[in-house]
């Protein structure tokens, strides 16, 4: 024995002669010298995986054009608020401030002359009386109105209460107050 190896060499079968029916057990392949089956096949490989930024392609332009959009809104939003601060500075301000080495040369040249600005006064449009009859009918559905107002507090109570006093005076009158 000492001549020979080791049983477990003598006996090892070739890769090639591997059946893959066969279990790989201890027992079989050490006492009966058969031949041990193939382990099984390993599986397929795993296709690489994606970067992050070719997975979420359609993902990233919409992420950047809704990041400059709301750039664009509060620069745009800040920048109106200064120019209407600065607007209101200088029309709070008395008067043109100049330094005194230029000042000389404009006064020389040209005067500054602020006039006040006035709008055309426009005159009221005259229209044609109301009848009393349909007056009569204004104020009686004004009064209906005011009964169906549910007033929130006592003070908006009593309001509402002297506004419908008014109203049936008005009804009860021999001559109304014309509207115009």
């Amino acid at each position: 024995m000492s001549g020979e190896g080791p049983k477990l060499f003598n006996n090892k079968p070739k890769k090639s002669k591997w059946k893959a029916s066969e279990p790989i057990t201890m027992a079989s392949s050490s006492s009966t010298g058969a031949v041990a089956p193939p382990p099984p096949p390993s599986p397929p490989p795993l296709p690489q995986k994606e970067s992050l930024l070719r997975r979420y392609r359609f993902l990233v332009p919409l992420i950047l054009v809704c990041n400059f959009a709301v750039g664009a809104y509060v620069v745009v939003r800040y920048t109106m608020k200064d120019k209407t601060k600065s607007e209101e500075e200088e029309e709070t301000s008395v008067g043109p401030t100049i330094s005194s080495s230029t000042s000389a040369t404009i006064s020389d040249t040209s005067k500054i002359i602020e006039k006040p600005i006035t709008l055309p006064i426009v005159e009221p449009i005259k229209r044609a009386p109301i009848p009393v009859d349909n007056q009569r009918e204004l104020f009686k559905w004004m009064l209906e109105e005011k009964r169906k107002v549910k007033p929130i507090d006592a003070e908006e109570k009593k309001r509402i209460d002297e506004e419908k006093a008014i109203l049936k005076q008005f009804i009860r009158a021999n001559s109304i107050p014309t509207i115009s």
